[in-house]
């Protein structure tokens, strides 16, 4: 389980402190999570904070009972915390098998590996031996990445924005990856996103806005709100135009 205590994040801007995430105080023990709300909100900072990238101003971050808080990406990995970029990092000089084999963190076979982009519909005979550099498309990437984390099986995976850069085949394919991770998986995933089709398979919705936790529930609970709020906000913008 995870559980965020009193956490606080501040930026300095112009001299003056701005306050991006607020006193937020959760636990995360479900199988699937989304987290959604506003751009801005603080939904990514949230995500990074919870991988390391980013430490809280204050308050504590505990995994299982362990503070990590001041735990490095690195240290926070080795707990069992996977992190999937909304743009994925580039590894120029290792190939795709090179990075799924350091995910697995294990020698595994090139069968093994191929198993996991094919999970992630890709052709495995034409990604295994490609080198991680511009050749490849952001949504490639993304697959490629979303494999890695297959591949390692942590106890609490995150994903910001998985959706971004994916065309519409690929979108489908990536709630199929979802739908086999969340009935395989022993832990839990937790995703950023504004995506309908993903916050229906979610066990839990967090809604994230002006850094601020505002709706708490399941799905059933949290997105007839959110579809009324889509409404409202749609309808004043039909008056403003």
């Amino acid at each position: 389980m995870l559980e965020l205590q009193n956490v606080c994040y501040q930026v300095t801007e112009d001299s003056s402190d701005k306050e991006i995430l607020k006193d937020i105080n959760v636990k995360i023990d479900d199988h699937l999570v989304v987290i959604t709300g506003p751009n801005g909100g603080g939904k990514s900072t949230l995500a990074k904070m919870i991988a390391g990238i980013i430490k809280p101003t204050s308050g504590k971050i505990i995994l299982d009972g362990e503070d990590i808080t001041d735990c490095s990406i690195t240290e926070r990995a080795n707990k069992g915390i996977s992190f999937a970029f909304q743009q994925p990092v580039r590894f120029k000089g290792l190939t795709v098998m090179d990075l799924i084999r350091l995910a697995a963190g294990k020698e595994i076979s090139v069968s093994d590996a191929c198993n996991y982009l094919s999970e992630v519909g890709l052709c495995a005979k034409d990604y295994i031996n490609r080198e991680l550099n511009d050749s490849l498309s952001g949504g490639e990437m993304k697959r490629i990445e979303i494999a890695m984390i297959l591949a390692r099986g942590t106890k609490f995976s995150i994903f910001d924005e998985p959706e971004a850069g994916i065309d519409l085949w690929s979108f489908k394919n990536l709630i199929q990856v979802f739908e086999k991770m969340y009935q395989q998986i022993q832990g839990t995933i937790l995703i950023i996103s504004h995506q309908e089709r993903i916050l229906n398979i979610a066990d839990r919705v967090i809604v994230v806005s002006d850094g601020e936790i505002i709706n708490d529930g399941t799905k059933e609970e949290v997105l007839p709100t959110l579809m009324k709020n889509d409404i409202a906000c749609a309808t004043l913008l039909d008056k403003l135009q």
